[in-house]
């Protein structure tokens, strides 16, 4: 008995020595994800403003740069870095349904990650319209999960919810948001198992960007508000136009990913560069006639439409909107979270002009959060995003009316929330392939005696 005692005594030690080894792995973890996300979001403005100094020698050269530069990243994405492209939400959604390590591992992974962020700055380098938040979230997740595998951590589902929730609140510097996003978007339920996995990575890696960053609102403080009753008719209008804009862009974005490789013949599966390229020279034609407004993230635009100084904003509105279409069917790496933002932004400082007295930035901020969640139905995660991003407390009952009325208005239009289906369609692509190697190779069954 004197002998069980020390045995059991080690054994707890022990146990308790790998599951702090393991925390502690976590934690470190989660402080990465928020300083990869920064050091990407600054090589992301450094491209933007590489490409601004290009371009202000001769807005021309765009036609060649950005064609190039878009057919480049197809190639290289396509070739070298397969599950890199698009937004990267998808991907980590779908992975949370997969069991098996390597088809996790073609959504999820370094090498995907690392392609992630190349490849978004090269985007961004050469004008596309995109965002770096949406690949975030695939990075964060993929670093969870690789530190999983080399670490025994387990919990694959839990540490792929965190890591995306982590790249949220440090790419937005918006911690609750990144809480919500998790909850709502990623897995539709509050999962009290990994609940305190989910904070945990929120909070560290908040704390890491806010170490570079600061803690200030990413649009500055806005001070727009409605003036009485009298201004709250601009709430349903705000709803009713962005959510049928948002609605109407993921509309076309899903129907061009599961439609676009069979039209022209076939024409954009059997020459995806030479496509890429054409989208490309659309982009760049769009950014000249808007005088540049519609190339990248959109970040500045946004701030111009909730100060009120947007110059030209139903030019800006047309042409960022089917710029960031034309740079999401190209196939190559970039999300639409900042897009979607500066669309909305441009839309009611379009449509504040239609409505005199009531304050330009207040009519824009909800055109923000109605275009942001009609594109991507997340009513919550869209008004939490604006509010912390604009800091403007004073409007969070007009921004929860109009995220919630744009989300049905959406869809009227589009029935299936945009990430979802496209995770859906990725999952289902990846277990045909997966039962088509098996029907190849089917596993040999050995003899037992």
């Amino acid at each position: 008995m004197a002998t069980a005692l020390p045995s059991r005594r080690r054994r707890r030690f022990n146990i308790a020595a790998i599951l702090w080894r393991r925390r502690l792995v976590f934690w470190l973890g989660a402080v990465a994800v928020g300083y990869v996300a920064v050091g990407f979001a600054l090589a992301a403005d450094w491209a933007q403003a590489t490409f601004g100094r290009v371009t202000a020698i001769s807005p021309y050269l765009a036609l060649i740069l950005t064609p190039a530069g878009i057919a480049l990243s197809a190639f290289v994405g396509q070739r070298y870095f397969a599950g890199a492209q698009g937004s990267g939400i998808p991907q980590a959604m779908a992975a949370r349904f997969i069991q098996d390590r390597p088809s996790l591992e073609r959504l999820l992974s370094l090498r995907i990650a690392f392609g992630k962020i190349a490849l978004t700055v090269l985007g961004l380098l050469v004008g596309a319209s995109i965002g770096r938040e949406g690949p975030t979230v695939q990075i964060g997740a993929s670093m969870l999960v690789w530190l999983s595998y080399r670490t025994g951590m387990g919990r694959q589902k839990g540490l792929i919810l965190a890591g995306g929730a982590a790249g949220v609140a440090a790419a937005f510097n918006t911690p609750l948001a990144g809480v919500v996003f998790a909850i709502e978007e990623m897995s539709r339920s509050f999962e009290r198992s990994i609940s305190s996995l989910v904070l945990i990575a929120v909070i560290l890696a908040g704390i890491a960007a806010v170490s570079i960053n600061g803690t200030g609102s990413y649009f500055g403080l806005t001070a727009a508000i409605l003036d009485g009753w009298k201004d709250w008719y601009v709430v349903p209008v705000a709803a009713v136009v962005g959510g049928a804009t948002g609605g109407l862009f993921s509309r076309i974005v899903l129907w061009a990913a599961r439609k676009m490789p069979t039209l022209f013949g076939g024409f954009c599966r059997r020459r995806p560069l030479l496509f890429a390229a054409f989208c490309g020279l659309g982009v760049a034609m769009l950014g000249i006639v808007s005088h540049g407004s519609s190339y990248g993230t959109g970040y500045g635009a946004a701030k111009a439409a909730l100060d009120g100084h947007l110059d030209h904003p139903w030019m800006f509105t047309a042409t960022k909107f089917i710029a960031t279409l034309l740079s999401q069917i190209s196939g190559i790496p970039g999300g639409i979270l900042s897009p979607s933002l500066s669309i909305g932004a441009g839309l009611g400082a379009a449509l504040s002009h239609l409505m005199p007295g009531v304050s330009s930035g207040a009519v824009a901020v909800l055109t923000m959060v109605g275009f942001f969640t009609g594109a991507v139905q997340a009513p919550i995660t869209g008004f939490v995003i604006v509010a912390e991003m604009t800091g403007d407390q004073a409007m969070i009952i007009p921004l929860m009316a109009t995220a919630l009325v744009a989300t049905g208005i959406s869809k009227l239009i589009t029935p299936e929330p945009l990430y979802h289906a496209l995770a859906e369609d990725f999952r289902k692509r990846l277990e045909r392939e997966r039962q088509l190697k098996l029907d190849l190779h089917p596993p040999v069954e050995t003899a037992t005696v």
